[in-house]
């Protein structure tokens, strides 16, 4: 278990200290708080396309920095023989690569905290369909300033990683922002922080786990295009995954266990429910952790399968 434990912080620390997971959760967290911005004017449809905006957001950059994490900690090592210095030890593949998928998703979920509560404030921002709360805006986008001012600091004094220090500072300044938006009066008919929203925010961040996990499977083998394309046909398969196959998986055996296969990304997606002004029950959330607990499992499986008899270190100029 410590084995365990030190490979997979030491693959969550190395993950966040990559310039593109960075790049990626800045570029969803400026996205998102500029939602509030881009949907003004829709006549009474503003927290609908905020909710929705924020939740695709979520999902799609969390699809990308799934495959980007799992090619720069699975693939790549394998691919230059870091991995060697590791399995040369008393160590099994399978726990290096569970160890090494623990520490994907665990990056994968700062990045989901961080979204679904930069959410909560974009959707507090845009308390009407023609104005916004500037103070909270305010408060979000300096939150966002002061983590890169904190990585900058932190890189010019003590030569730290940038990326990682920015990325902690903004995991206590983001939610920070949000308790002091809480905190701050709203006007009549606006709700201090729509909490109603939090279980779509779970759902969502089992979906990222998910492919995060298939991601890892299969970086044991491919790299990071190819890694991308897949994960990409997987993505969209799954979406359309009632409509292809659900209808037929009653007669049809094989396409029962085609549809029992791919993952139904359908099922994590609650912008309908919440659009038609009805709340997602706890009972439903803890129906998908149950099922993205199986996703979890079969991935896993799936990347022992693939990974072993891999050829770690092989040079491919040789």
């Amino acid at each position: 278990m410590t084995i365990f434990l030190q490979i997979a912080r030491n693959s969550m620390r190395e993950t966040l200290r990559q310039p593109v997971c960075l790049l990626v959760l800045l570029s969803a967290l400026v996205l998102i708080g500029l939602m509030p911005l881009l949907t003004l004017f829709v006549f009474r449809e503003q927290i609908k396309l905020v909710v929705d905006s924020a939740l695709a957001t979520t999902l799609a950059f969390g699809w990308a920095l799934a495959v980007l994490s799992a090619n720069s900690t699975i693939s790549r090592e394998i691919r230059n023989g870091t991995v060697l210095m590791v399995l040369a030890k008393p160590v099994n593949r399978h726990v290096f690569l569970a160890a090494k998928a623990a520490g994907v998703l665990a990056a994968l979920t700062i990045f989901s905290f961080l979204s679904g509560t930069a959410m909560l404030i974009a959707v507090r921002v845009a308390k009407d369909q023609f104005f916004t709360d500037n103070t909270a805006l305010g408060l979000y986008f300096g939150a966002l300033l002061a983590g890169l001012a904190y990585g900058g600091l932190v890189n010019y004094l003590t030569r730290g990683s940038f990326c990682m220090a920015a990325v902690l500072a903004l995991l206590v300044l983001i939610p920070a922002a949000a308790g002091v938006v809480a905190m701050i009066p709203p006007d009549e008919g606006v709700e201090r922080l729509r909490v109603s929203l939090v279980p779509a925010i779970i759902l969502v961040w089992f979906a990222v786990m998910a492919m995060g996990a298939l991601a890892a499977a299969l970086s044991t083998r491919l790299d990071m295009m190819p890694n991308l394309v897949v994960c990409g046909c997987i993505f969209l398969l799954g979406l359309v995954s009632d409509h292809l196959f659900g209808r037929a998986a009653a007669g049809n055996t094989v396409a029962w266990i085609v549809y029992s296969l791919i993952p139904n990304w359908q099922l994590f997606w609650t912008a309908d429910a919440l659009a038609a002004g009805r709340n997602v029950p706890w009972s439903y959330v803890a129906a998908g952790a149950l099922y993205t607990l199986q996703l979890l499992l079969l991935f896993l499986l799936l990347a022992i399968v693939l990974f072993r008899g891999r050829e770690v270190g092989r040079q491919d100029a040789a």
